[in-house]
């Protein structure tokens, strides 16, 4: 199991033929650092592939998802990054309103 504290996500399109080392150069670009138990999130321009970069505090593993159909609920008209919660990282994850998790999804009575 890696530990992740802390995710982030890149509003950005990234190109999804990066490998380790460009993804990594991707981090420090846009995050400043990489930090350890922390995973970085991009998505391709059409938003059916997402790469998630994460630094285990010894070194980094990149993982890849591609969406067969369907999107992945990528943020819009938005500038710079954003952090998640692990349930929001869930629900991206599954293509479900990952905006929607947390206390964005609280009903209160009117």
């Amino acid at each position: 199991m890696i530990r992740i504290d802390a995710v982030w996500m890149a509003v950005e399109p990234m190109d999804m033929r990066a490998g380790t080392e460009t993804a990594l150069a991707r981090v420090v670009k846009v995050f400043g650092a990489a930090h350890p138990h922390t995973a970085y999130l991009f998505a391709n321009a059409r938003a059916n592939r997402m790469k998630v970069l994460v630094h285990d505090g010894v070194g980094v593993w990149l993982a890849a998802r591609h969406l067969n159909r369907g999107k992945f609920v990528w943020p819009h008209n938005v500038e710079g990054t954003l952090s998640l919660s692990r349930s929001q990282l869930d629900a991206l994850v599954l293509g479900l309103p990952w905006q929607m998790m947390g206390e964005a999804g609280i009903i209160r009575v009117l």
